[in-house]
Formats: C-alpha cells, sequence, structure tokens
C-alpha cells in the first residue's frame, strides 16, 4: 500500500487558489463584503446581483460555493438552486451551496438545509462564518486532503498501527461502493454505515470522505434521501479514497 507515511504535504491536497465562488445578492454592500473577503480566504470569487444571472452563470462556469442571497429579483435563493439541482447540463449543477438571509426563522432554516444547501448565513455574517463554509467547500472540491499522514498517525500513535488500520479501511471502502445502490434505498441502514465509516476515517486520516460522510449523513436524517448531489459527492470521494489507499 505504501512504504512509510510521509511528513510532507497531505495526499490528494490541493491549494485554495483553486476554489471557485459565486456570490448572488443584490444588496451592493453585502455583495462587496462577501466577494472581498472569499477572496481574502484565497478563493476566487465573482459577483451577480440577481437570480436569473446567477442561474446563467452557474450554468456556463463550473463554481464549486454558490453564495446564495434568499431574496434576489428574479429568483431567490432556493430557486437558482432547484433550476441548477434539475439541469444535467449546468456546470454547477453539484456545487456546494450556501444561502444567506438577513431575516430567517428556524423554520425557513430547516427547509433551506431540505432544499441542498450545505449551510445556511444569518446576514451579517463574518470572516470566520466563511472561513467555517470554505471547509465544506473543500470538501465538495476536493481540496481536503484524502489521507492526511501526520492526523493519522496523532491519532494512533504509531505509523504501523495507521498502515494495518488503512488496509481494513479500504477493505471497508470496497464493500460500502458495492453496497451503495442497495443502501441508497434504506436510509436508516446507510446512516448506520455511514456514522461507523466516520469513526475508521477518523483513525485513518481519511478527512475528505469523514467530510462527505458527515454531510450525507445529515442529508438523509432530513429525509430527503432521493436526491443525488450529495450521493453523488460521496461517491466520488468513496472513489477517489480507495485509489489514494491501493497507491
Amino acid at each position: 500500500m505504501f512504504n512509510t507515511l510521509s511528513s510532507e504535504a497531505p495526499q490528494g491536497l490541493v491549494t485554495p487558489e483553486a476554489v471557485r465562488a459565486l456570490v448572488a445578492d443584490d444588496d451592493p454592500a453585502s455583495c462587496l463584503f462577501l466577494v472581498e473577503a472569499l477572496r481574502s480566504l484565497g478563493l476566487e470569487a465573482q459577483a451577480c446581483h440577481d437570480g436569473a444571472t446567477a442561474i446563467a452563470l452557474a450554468h456556463d462556469q463550473a463554481f464549486d460555493l454558490l453564495l446564495l442571497d434568499c431574496r434576489m429579483p428574479g429568483a431567490g435563493a432556493e430557486e437558482v438552486l432547484a433550476a441548477l439541482r434539475q439541469d444535467p447540463h449546468a456546470r454547477s449543477t453539484d456545487s456546494t451551496a450556501v444561502a444567506t438571509s438577513a431575516d430567517m426563522d428556524m423554520a425557513h432554516r430547516q427547509r433551506l438545509l431540505a432544499a441542498e444547501f450545505s449551510e445556511v448565513l444569518q446576514k451579517p455574517c463574518n470572516i470566520a462564518d466563511l472561513r467555517r463554509i470554505l471547509g465544506l467547500v473543500q470538501a465538495g472540491a476536493g481540496t481536503l486532503p484524502l489521507l492526511d499522514d501526520q492526523q493519522a498517525v496523532a491519532t494512533m500513535g504509531d505509523a504501523e498501527v495507521v498502515k494495518a488500520m488503512r488496509t481494513l479501511l479500504r477493505a471497508e471502502l470496497a464493500g460500502l461502493y458495492q453496497d451503495l445502490d442497495v443502501l441508497r434505498n434504506d436510509p436508516e441502514a446507510f446512516a448506520g454505515r455511514l456514522h461507523r465509516l466516520r469513526s475508521s476515517c477518523g483513525f485513518c486520516g481519511a478527512a475528505a470522505l469523514a467530510t462527505q460522510a458527515t454531510l450525507l449523513q445529515r442529508h438523509l436524517k432530513l429525509g430527503h434521501s432521493g436526491s443525488l448531489a450529495p450521493l453523488s459527492r460521496f461517491r466520488k470521494a468513496l472513489l477517489a479514497t480507495i485509489d489514494a489507499l491501493g497507491s
């Protein structure tokens, strides 16, 4: 599988400059803050000010993050995301989406999460909020490490133990991949497998897969297991981690 656990950069890690964000907000001050704050965190950020333009841009370009205001001319966050998720030709159909709003109650928040938003930000937000969002985006964009050797050794205390654990993890992942089509029709069983998987990922430093498992668990808990986007992102992370473990 591998001879030594490297002290170099974690496998699968790329720079945050590769992450592209679309900020759609009709309030000039909010839009300016969000764009500049994201750029300060190393993202490439582009702005627009209405729902129709957001749909057009996300159809034609591949963004890793969609930061969408709930109330915009033409279409709000929910309408924009629904249009993209339902369009197989949209280049950003599978992007991580975050809704923003200055006025939100718990019922509204739950509805947005059920509509496939990975997170909901209440405005005004701050840099710390956006840095937290970046963690979700990095998972979706492949910028979290597939295998973080330093984390794994810090957790297990011994490189040889990590090697043994990763051998077991690869077998677990191969079995899970074979079972995906059955599990998607049994959310309770799927959630149980994901819960166990997160523990295994933590021992082995499989950061990207652990994050996708967490997001998919929440997706199943909210009761919208038929949607394909969270499962698609999880499947990609699963295959990439299997490959990394075999190298």
